[in-house]
């Protein structure tokens, strides 16, 4: 089923190692963000990644990523990335995240949203250890449906 929950933001600050020569970061450093940020997004959720893949015997391997690039982001940059659940399945979660240089402090010192510099979807399939395709643990995907507003059979197999 496709949705959207609310964002959870993620802020960061680019770090000089991840800019190239024309200080522009780097465009696959804008994967390695997503990944910070789906990691937030879930330990947000009350889901520990690493207790999924120990104690629940689950992974989520990317199988499809796409990032369309708006403008570049360079060597200190304030970086919001905005993320979302945006589709669940039995055995399928999509994430989309979007990119921004961070704004001025708003008055309450939270930071406000400048420029989008990127937007992009990560699809994850759920696997046990074998790589096999197994299903979602009912115990993550009630969050996740609550999240979105969905109930157990708004849920696509």
């Amino acid at each position: 089923m496709t949705a959207l929950t609310p964002p959870s933001r993620t802020t960061l600050r680019v770090r000089y190692a991840e800019t190239d020569r024309m200080d522009v970061v780097y465009y696959a450093n804008f994967l390695v963000w997503f990944e910070i940020a789906r990691v937030e997004l879930l330990r947000q959720l009350g889901f520990d990644y690493k207790k999924m893949e120990t104690e629940d015997e689950i992974m989520l391997p990317v199988v499809d990523v796409a990032c369309r690039y708006k403008a570049p982001a360079h060597y200190d940059d304030q970086i919001v990335i905005e993320t979302r659940i945006a589709a669940i399945r039995t055995s399928m979660l999509k994430f989309s995240y979007e990119v921004y240089r961070a704004g001025d402090p708003a008055e309450d010192g939270s930071l406000t949203l400048g420029k989008l510099l990127a937007s992009g979807e990560t699809t994850h399939v759920i696997v046990g250890y074998g790589m096999q395709k197994t299903v979602l643990p009912e115990k993550y995907a009630r969050v996740i449906r609550a999240k979105l507003g969905l109930s157990p059979e708004d849920e696509e197999a």
